[in-house]
């Protein structure tokens, strides 16, 4: 009893006895004095017990601890802090991930280290968003937004735009590479034009030498034009799956046949190797064909002259192998991940003395992911490419879709 009545309650009862006592003095009865007994008892109990007397009332209450992120919190895949104050109570599984399983209980300044950030839950003013670049890793970028919620609290909410962000820089790379390689045989058709204009027009082997070179620059133009409406249009239709049946093998020998004359005789050293059964593949006739260009026309440009191109077709199973081979300089391996890049060139003097636009494999890779397929390149210096396509049957495109567009050393 000592430990749950204080010296306030001992008091309360000594009054309780002297007050039945007194009763008993008076002529009460023992049912008055016991009610008196019972009843200043309990009263006493009631209003002390539980207490400690050496224990102040707020200290018997538990110490504060953090939230626990609701469900539906912990359940979204962006990262969500609460805050009370400057610190953080709570936060999901995705907060955690990205700043750290300590976090809770931090200073927001030490848990966001980013001074935008510092400054804008500093101020009262909650609206708009605030870009934080290099929270995470130096190349992410986020969205932070901050909303108010019950008791003085704030929601943190952390957008990744990290990817709207690497597309924007692509689109600008895109324009600005496109506009540079229109604008070099553009300058120099304007040169060539205006010299003609002038007293070198009058000399007929000058003027028949400048305007070969007016016309290969404008040719180059067209090709450069053609290439990009090319890719534009593969990349409208790279979600909706070509639905033909194409007899790959008839068109790898119709491709032949158009390049045989082409690249100062090269077309002769094209090697075909496949069943002279039809092959077929479900796919997009006018799309394949240009693969077959680029990719053949690829061999021819940078093969060896006098070396063989070899195109080969086989089918097993499921899926049909496209494999051109040349037997050229080769690619350095650091260069390999990088070949379907818009304009992307390992040798950009090379490239263009032949007519390439830079286009031509990533044309060939947005082909390919159409068709649900596989696109591999292996290369030796001095030894040559191989590049390898794989693609679907007609029967195997009606179960289950390939992996797309994957590169391979």
């Amino acid at each position: 009893m000592g430990e749950i009545i204080s010296p306030r309650g001992w008091t309360a009862m000594s009054i309780v006895l002297v007050t039945a006592l007194a009763v008993a003095l008076i002529g009460a009865g023992l049912d008055a004095v016991a009610l008196v007994v019972v009843g200043g008892a309990a009263a006493v109990l009631a209003t002390t017990a539980g207490r400690r007397p050496d224990v102040e009332p707020d200290a018997l209450m538990p110490a504060p601890s953090h939230e626990q992120p609701a469900p539906l919190l912990d359940a979204l895949a962006d990262p969500l802090l609460v805050l009370a104050g400057s610190r953080v109570t709570a936060a999901n599984s995705a907060a955690l991930a990205l700043l750290g399983t300590h976090i809770v209980g931090e200073d927001t300044r030490t848990v966001i280290r980013h001074p935008a950030a510092t400054a804008a839950l500093a101020g009262d003013d909650d609206e708009g968003a605030v870009e934080l670049v290099g929270l995470g890793t130096a190349d992410q970028r986020w969205e932070m937004r901050v909303a108010p919620l019950d008791g003085g609290r704030r929601l943190v909410h952390l957008v990744d735009r990290s990817g709207s962000h690497a597309a924007e820089r692509m689109r600008v790379d895109f324009v600005a590479n496109a506009s540079h390689e229109l604008r070099t045989p553009l300058a120099s058709i304007l040169g060539y034009v205006e010299t003609l204009s002038d007293a070198a027009g009058e000399d007929p082997a000058i003027r028949a030498r400048f305007l070969k070179i007016v016309f290969d620059e404008a040719r180059r133009m067209e090709r450069l034009v053609d290439d990009l409406m090319s890719l534009s249009r593969i990349e409208a239709d790279k979600f909706r799956a070509p639905s033909e049946a194409v007899d790959l093998a008839a068109l790898v020998d119709e491709t032949r046949d158009a390049l045989a004359d082409g690249h100062d005789g090269r077309g002769r050293d094209i090697i075909l190797e496949h069943e002279p059964a039809p092959i077929p593949v479900l796919g997009d006739r006018v799309q394949l064909s240009q693969l077959l260009h680029n990719l053949i026309g690829n061999a021819m440009k940078y093969g060896r002259a006098g070396t063989p191109i070899r195109v080969s077709l086989t089918h097993g199973g499921d899926v049909v192998r496209l494999v051109v081979a040349d037997q050229g300089e080769g690619i350095a391996p650091e260069h390999i991940p990088r070949l379907t890049e818009r304009f992307y060139r390992v040798d950009p003097g090379r490239s263009r003395s032949v007519g390439g636009t830079g286009l031509g494999l990533a044309i060939v890779k947005h082909i390919v992911e159409r068709h649900r397929g596989r696109f591999d390149i292996t290369s030796r210096p001095n030894e040559g490419t191989r590049v390898t396509v794989t693609l679907r049957t007609p029967s195997a495109a009606a179960r289950a879709p390939a992996a797309t567009g994957v590169i391979n050393r």
